[in-house]
């Protein structure tokens, strides 16, 4: 299966690690519905949405999001073997990293409390990755917490 870390876990394999609950992934398309029906095989808790299929298990706090949007498949050919809370996973790019909290951010149904997090964590990276400044959009460069 091809698949790529995004979201909060992929910005913490280029920067200082923030913990979080959620595990966020991008699969192939054409994979989901096997995935799917594997996950549920395994008595996993599936919960479809417009962008994402979510899974989680009474067992455990951790929530996995496979995001099904379109914009997020190229970035799995993109993708490069990171070192991620101790294990080695296929992580977004750093660009991609941006670009993917940059969407997370500028979704206005989104809780505020979330879209401030994606904001932050816009900011560790480019703190981190200066050359990431020429990637950010005119509207976050003055963006304060």
């Amino acid at each position: 299966m091809d698949y790529c870390l995004i979201g909060g876990l992929a910005v913490d394999a280029y920067v200082e690690p923030v913990v979080s609950l959620d595990v966020d992934v991008v699969l192939a398309l054409n994979d989901i519905e096997t995935i799917v029906q594997s996950i549920q095989a395994q008595r996993l808790k599936v919960e479809r949405f417009e962008h994402s299929v979510n899974v989680g298990s009474p067992n455990s706090d951790i929530r996995i999001q496979i995001h099904i949007d379109e914009r997020y498949q190229e970035f799995i050919t993109r993708a490069e073997v990171k070192e991620v809370l101790g294990y080695q996973m296929k992580v977004v790019c750093v660009e991609d990293v941006l670009q993917g909290k940059i969407w997370a951010y500028e979704d206005q149904t989104r809780r505020q409390s979330k879209r401030q997090k994606d904001l932050a964590d816009i900011m560790r990276l480019k703190e981190v990755f200066l050359v990431l400044e020429r990637l950010t959009p005119i509207n976050f460069t003055n963006v304060s917490l």
